[in-house]
């Protein structure tokens, strides 16, 4: 009897389902033909009923696992675009996920009148169906009218696949999308350059070709635009599992900052930042620095702030280029805290770069320095001497843009946006691995030598700025570093320290003389 009912109630819901979709395929050719765009906002609701419904991989959000038989073949695949391709190729296009935005973001309201927007994605060699669910997702949980169109550029893929087939699907898509082929292989920089030039949204909103827009991810993002068309504003990056596509929401609690070779990191939100925003979480954070893959930002702004350094080449350093000068010349760069975005973070890239990828990023971190680090510069190319090896084109252009915008020095931007960042500026001496500062601290980036017992190692721990046991005077004369609550000289390491510096009594030997180069007193 209980199998008869369980059958039962399969096949009603089934049946159920199957008049679901019919209505949908009828609401949907209707709808079609309407003019009233802001009536198609039920769709994205019932398209998630449906999803949420279905026991499919990866539905929700959740991970898929890969039976055991398959995983040589999965490991196969996984080569070719550096993520879990056969997982992503079990999960639907149009995949259900969860609401992870906090719960004042769910209830806030925004203006009826916001701008609408042009999407931008640069796309070389994408797997179908990580490039298809960042299509469908962007259109299924945006509001009809406030996404004006998509523009897919393509930048030479060689696949078959994202040539006629790519189109004939797009084709049939609710929102225009357009396809821009670059002739030859131009970089992320310059396809992007590309696609912007070619938008006609108010808003241009840059989206990496491995996303998921989650619920409610678009409406505060333009909101904020248009309270102040300088700010240029990111979403929450959440992460998707290159190995098992699970969701996984991000954190509200961290933004952008940079390290002292200028590499992208993110960092705790300062109390500075927290008091600012009287404890309201909903309200955006202001980031020193963005992950640039996705943002964005008011059309005619984008172009007098300067677009982008078309003299950068392919990818790398373009982000913190377009942060300096966002904040130098009058911009403020925000992420919005109620819009999340999936993105699928990979290990390693799946490209090569002309002429490798360290010459690309210092070349464009080069000319990033020249143009807006000031003598800040000086300090980046002491800790990272490649870069003043490379050839980095004519700037003159772009400094030329500064002076007209009448943009602040860097200074400013380190005071005032960025007052918690590694580079020291106050310092003794330089390295390409430490720096001896005027606190009498041995650091790179955050950390500092610290030492808690005689005769023991020393080990770099986060920089406290209370010196107690990361306070060290340096003697010029003996060339020693002593180290002030133990008393104790920092030693050479040895093959029975493990190859760790320690610390011991002072005795003038060779292994305690330490000769601090670029010595010189910034403040």
């Amino acid at each position: 009897m209980r199998r008869f009912v369980y059958c039962k109630v399969v096949l009603t819901t089934s049946l159920v389902w199957v008049l679901v979709d019919v209505f949908l395929l009828l609401y949907f050719s209707e709808c079609n033909k309407c003019d009233n765009k802001k009536d198609h906002s039920l769709l994205p609701a019932l398209r998630a009923v449906m999803s949420r419904t279905h026991v499919a991989p990866g539905e929700m959000g959740k991970a898929v696992v890969i039976p055991k038989d398959e995983q040589e073949k999965m490991k196969e695949l996984f080569k070719i675009n550096q993520f879990n391709l056969m997982a992503s190729d079990m999960i639907a296009l149009n995949r259900s996920l969860p609401d992870v935005r906090l719960d004042g973001c769910k209830t806030k309201t925004y203006p009826d009148e916001l701008p609408n927007t042009s999407i931008v994605i640069v796309f070389h060699n994408e797997a179908w169906s990580t490039l298809l669910r960042t299509i469908h997702s962007a259109i299924n949980r945006s509001p009809r009218h406030l996404l004006l169109e998509i523009l897919l550029v393509d930048d030479a893929s060689e696949r078959d696949f994202l040539k006629k087939k790519l189109e004939h699907h797009v084709a049939t898509l609710e929102v225009p999308v357009r396809i821009l082929r670059m002739v030859q292989r131009s970089g992320l920089i310059r396809a992007r350059l590309r696609g912007a030039a070619a938008t006609r949204g108010q808003v241009i909103t840059f989206l990496d070709a491995h996303c998921e827009c989650t619920v409610g991810w678009l409406e505060p993002l333009l909101a904020r635009i248009k309270e102040d068309r300088r700010a240029v504003v990111c979403p929450i990056i959440d992460v998707i599992s290159d190995e098992t596509f699970e969701y996984m929401a991000g954190s509200d609690m961290t933004y952008g900052g940079f390290n002292w070779k200028l590499n992208f990191r993110w960092y705790p939100v300062p109390q500075r930042e927290m008091d600012r925003r009287k404890g309201d979480r909903t309200l955006p954070v202001r980031t020193p620095t963005m992950a640039g893959g996705l943002f964005s930002i008011d059309r005619t702004y984008f172009e007098e702030i300067g677009t982008y350094d078309s003299g950068m080449d392919i990818w790398g350093g373009e982000n913190l280029e377009m942060s300096f000068r966002i904040w130098q010349c009058g911009g403020s760069l925000e992420i919005v805290t109620c819009s999340h975005v999936g993105h699928v973070f990979r290990k390693a890239t799946p490209y090569s770069f002309p002429g490798g990828t360290g010459q690309v990023i210092n070349k464009n971190n080069r000319r990033l320095a020249e143009v807006w680090m000031d003598e800040f510069k000086d300090f980046f190319y002491i800790i990272s001497p490649g870069v003043v090896r490379v050839d980095y084109a004519d700037v003159s252009s772009r400094k030329a843009l500064r002076e007209s915008l009448k943009c602040k020095p860097f200074s400013w931007y380190l005071e005032n946006i960025y007052p918690d960042s590694q580079i020291p500026r106050r310092y003794y001496s330089l390295g390409e691995v430490f720096s001896y500062t005027a606190d009498k601290e041995i650091r790179t980036d955050d950390l500092c030598l610290d030492a808690s017992r005689l005769n023991g190692p020393v080990v770099m721990l986060k920089c406290h700025h209370m010196k107690g046991n990361q306070m060290f005077e340096y003697d010029a004369e003996r060339l020693t570093l002593l180290h002030v609550n133990s008393n104790q000289c920092l030693d050479m390491p040895s093959e029975e320290d493990k190859m760790v510096p320690t610390l011991r009594d002072c005795s003038g030997r060779r292994s305690q003389q330490w000769i601090l180069r670029n010595m010189t007193l910034s403040v």
